[in-house]
């Protein structure tokens, strides 16, 4: 083959090459690759109680201007031990109070956002639809229905996440009622705010328009150690072991003696002896120092514990009690032996027996391990001494969170696990603690009372945001 006929070759071999690359031939070189220019991250900022956990993503920007949602190439990590991470999934736990950077690596691109852990939860307090929390550093935070300024914040928007309430640190206990609340701070003084229509907040005022929507310093006092709301009443006690009452009292729910509203703080009798306090919609309860345990107001459906009407503080049977719960119409309370006692209305189950309503105290079971109880309207919830959760009664929006909304009529298991410490009831929600300070709600959410975020109800417990 002749040298001039092996140049030729070579010349149409580089010229069909060059043809074929104009024409984006399967011999192409594309020199313009698309590559990832940006990792971003969501959320860009989040914040969760010590002890939760949140979920981040990312999405990938390329060259081409074009993005997609990152999975399995994704590397996640955190800046320090404060937050741990799965690297392969992005969830994020708080382990200590601060700030962490949480970071998406893809190669050597990299994307980040902000994680704030906030102090764990100590206590939390449920009305009809809105719900408030302390936490360890002494915060206090608040969620659902704002309509009447039960929130706090000065405004009456709702909310379905917390939202902190103020700037102040030294609060240490809190009480919720259908639409006010109660408060104590470390120094021993009272405030409250949310509607007033009664006298209810104790300021001396009354009315729709005397509500307040940011908390109000109930006079001068540094003596306050304990509060109690009831649908549109008020209880407190003093540090002397005085008993003290205002706002609706249509049925004696105050204890004076009389159906007369009170806009301001009633001592009630003259005794010295009172250690615990609780209130149901329309009926009051209170225990004395030495177990023995007492009731006052409404006891249409035997939520007295005894038959007779009452408008003073009258000694219910049994005892000596260590714990006490009031809900719509029906009342609990633990023996000091750890058994289980109800009465009052069981429409719907509430008492923990399939029985009908009763006005004297019956045993719930034969258990003797019971530990702490809450009441709702028509549900009930209480926690036994192992650390197990239970509930029963009305169930319509899945308060009892045993993941249906089957109505149950003795107590239920809620999961497995055995790490409950303290609950709480709103009209048809129900909160608890765990022991890392966590907090769970599930229930009726139409006004983001759950804080979960949303406004969808719940069946089973579900971390507040």
């Amino acid at each position: 083959m002749s040298e001039l006929f092996i140049r030729a070759r070579r010349l149409s071999v580089l010229l069909l090459a060059m043809l074929l690359a104009s024409c984006g031939g399967s011999g192409s070189s594309d020199t313009s690759a698309v590559t990832l220019k940006a990792v971003v991250v969501s959320p860009a900022e989040a914040s969760i109680p010590m002890g939760t956990t949140q979920a981040f993503s990312a999405t990938g920007e390329y060259s081409d201007g074009t993005s997609k949602p990152l999975t399995t190439e994704v590397t996640w990590s955190s800046s320090s031990s404060g937050a741990t991470i799965v690297a392969a999934t992005g969830v994020a736990t708080g382990k200590s109070v601060g700030s962490e950077t949480i970071t998406a690596t893809v190669g050597s691109v990299k994307g980040s956002a902000k994680l704030n852990i906030r102090a764990p939860y100590t206590s939390a307090s449920g009305g009809v639809e809105h719900s408030l929390a302390l936490q360890a550093d002494g915060s206090l935070w608040a969620w659902g229905n704002n309509r009447l300024g039960q929130l706090g914040d000065g405004s009456m928007v709702d909310q379905v996440s917390p939202l902190l309430v103020g700037s102040i640190k030294t609060w240490s206990a809190v009480a919720s009622g259908e639409y006010h609340n109660l408060a104590l701070r470390t120094d021993g003084s009272l405030w409250t705010w949310g509607f007033n229509l009664n006298g209810q907040l104790g300021d001396g005022n009354f009315g729709a328009a005397a509500m307040r929507s940011v908390p109000f310093r109930i006079g001068t006092l540094t003596t306050w150690t304990a509060v109690a709301a009831g649908k549109n009443h008020s209880l407190a006690l003093r540090k002397d072991g005085t008993l003290w009452a205002w706002g609706r009292n249509f049925d004696g729910q105050l204890g004076d003696g009389t159906k007369i509203d009170r806009t301001a703080p009633v001592q009630i009798g003259t005794g010295t002896i009172w250690t615990t306090i609780t209130a149901g919609a329309h009926h009051s309860l209170a225990r004395d120092k030495d177990g023995n345990l007492w009731s006052w107001g409404q006891n249409d459906s035997g939520q007295l514990g005894f038959a007779t009407a009452a408008l003073v503080p009258t000694k219910i049977e049994g005892g000596p009690w260590v714990a006490l719960a009031a809900g719509e119409a029906h009342t609990l309370a633990i023996r000091a032996d750890g058994a289980l006692f109800s009465w009052g209305s069981n429409a719907r189950g509430q008492l923990g027996d399939p029985g009908a309503g009763r006005s004297f105290p019956a045993r719930v079971g034969q258990g003797s391990n019971w530990s702490a109880v809450v009441a709702g309207d028509l549900h009930s919830a209480a926690i036994k001494t192992d650390g197990t959760l239970w509930s029963w009664g009305a169930n319509t929006d899945g308060q009892l969170g045993d993941g249906t909304v089957i109505d149950r009529n003795q107590p239920t298991a809620i999961g497995t696990s055995k790490d409950w410490v303290k609950l709480t009831a709103g009209a048809a929600h129900t909160m608890a603690l765990r022991v890392d300070g966590s907090l769970s709600s599930w229930g009726r959410n139409a006004s983001g009372q759950l804080g979960i975020g949303s406004t969808a109800n719940a069946l089973s417990p579900t971390a507040v945001k």
